[in-house]
């Protein structure tokens, strides 16, 4: 921007109220377009997919077993050096974290309109390997925008940019959500996944509005064998050498497991409720966004006035907290206040959760190995979650019914609180922060 533009664009922000003055910075703006991005894979592959199978009469076991493709996500982190320190050809000249995010993005697109085109009637294999195939380009899509956000924001920025970048991810989510039902209702599936494609386009013009971010540093070129197996472990090397490091992991493997086990289930409850596309569009993807929006508000403030440590932890009791009100809404059965009730406490937990969570485990990170140390965190913060839901939930579900497994999934939360508990007394939540969560 030349200097003229910049006086007009800090003139309009001085008149926004100064409690709102942070939410339209430049940065915090652009980690809000990069959420939705970073969201719409995950949601075509998640709850849209649930429902397109569950509504052409596969088994819940299959449907279950779909949650398998998620794993992508949680081992992401064996691939994310290679984001760290290759430079592809030609295309970095504009960047190592831009030249990543446009070549990942088109290959996303490619892999929703594979799955777009896949039928569960006629070939269930073909869709698995279409859903692993997004997977894998959803989740290095999240390592690089991941990665680009951290280093853009600056350290005092973390908190209101992991707001946004959750706005921008329900956002993208329940659009995508939305729009595909609607579109699935009208003219079938396959167009509806195809034209969801477009939302890959918001994360890439960031990129090229904003340009490579300030804070980013370049990988160290290495020649032979030894010295890039040196470097591609040096993430996990630097992080494990801090105090405490080993059970500051230990948390985030564990702290969402009855969350994710919830969540991944959700649209099997509602549909077996009897809940209609257009009842789960408008409860569950907008009454929820709604709850959300507030959650992320709310959570702001916590985190101004209570501090990043005690803010997670208020945060992780309401998280877990608000798995029981689906185990209340399965004992109500079919009723559209209960939905609501219960959709808008789990999203108004998980708002509050999006901003103190997310920036605490962005602060984590190192500079130099930001995209790796981030998709490790954020890999093993769904793993274990993700991983009994797809070998075990539906037959929990089938032999305790969904009263008592939301039951379970809200007991099963409550020991990454008390570890979350433990951590604060013993001084680790501080120690174990990286300098993406220190001032240069």
């Amino acid at each position: 921007m030349t200097v003229a533009e910049n006086t007009v664009v800090d003139g309009w922000r001085k008149k926004v109220p100064e409690s709102v003055r942070p939410y339209v910075e430049a940065a915090p703006l652009a980690a809000f377009f990069l959420g939705v991005s970073s969201a719409f894979p995950y949601a075509l592959i998640g709850a849209t997919l649930t429902t397109r199978l569950a509504q052409d009469g596969i088994t819940k076991s299959a449907v279950t077993a779909f949650a398998l493709t998620f794993l992508a996500y949680n081992f992401k982190f064996l691939w994310a050096p290679i984001v760290d320190n290759m430079k592809l050809p030609g295309i970095s000249r504009f960047g190592q974290r831009r030249s990543w995010l446009w070549v990942i993005s088109l290959f996303v697109i490619c892999a929703v309109i594979f799955l777009g085109l896949a039928d569960p009637g006629q070939a269930l294999f073909t869709v698995a390997i279409a859903a692993i195939t997004l997977g894998i380009a959803g989740a290095t899509l999240d390592i690089i925008i991941d990665a680009y956000r951290i280093e853009l924001l600056e350290p005092h920025q973390l908190g209101t940019g992991s707001g946004m970048s959750q706005y921008g991810w329900r956002i993208g989510a329940s659009t995508t959500g939305a729009v595909a039902l609607i579109l699935a209702s009208s003219f079938g599936w396959t167009f509806a996944y195809i034209a969801c494609a477009v939302f890959a386009l918001p994360a890439v013009l960031v990129s090229v509005f904003m340009g490579e971010p300030k804070r980013h540093r370049e990988p160290v070129a290495t020649k032979g064998i030894a010295p890039a197996l040196i470097e591609y472990f040096s993430p996990l090397v630097e992080f494990i050498k801090r105090q405490g490091a080993w059970l500051v992991l230990f948390f985030v493997l564990i702290h969402k497991i009855g969350d994710t086990l919830a969540n991944l289930t959700l649209r099997l409850l509602f549909d077996d409720l009897g809940f209609s596309n257009e009842e789960i569009a408008f409860y569950d993807v907008g009454f929820g966004f709604i709850a959300f929006l507030v959650g992320i508000f709310i959570g702001g403030i916590m985190y101004v006035r209570m501090g990043l440590k005690h803010a997670v932890l208020v945060s992780l009791i309401l998280m877990a907290v608000s798995n029981f009100s689906f185990a209340a809404l399965a004992l109500v059965g079919h009723s559209n206040i209960g939905m609501a009730g219960a959709v808008g406490f789990e999203n108004f937990a998980s708002g509050i959760g999006g901003v103190t969570v997310v920036a605490y485990l962005s602060a984590l990170c190192n500079l130099r190995f930001t995209a790796t140390q981030y998709a490790l965190l954020s890999a093993l913060a769904s793993i274990a979650g993700r991983f009994i839901t797809g070998t075990t939930a539906g037959g929990l579900i089938d032999s305790l019914g969904y009263v008592n497994f939301y039951l379970l999934t809200t007991l099963v939360a409550f020991p990454g609180v008390i570890l979350f508990w433990y951590m604060i007394r013993k001084g680790l939540a501080d120690i174990s922060l990286g300098d993406a969560g220190k001032k240069d």
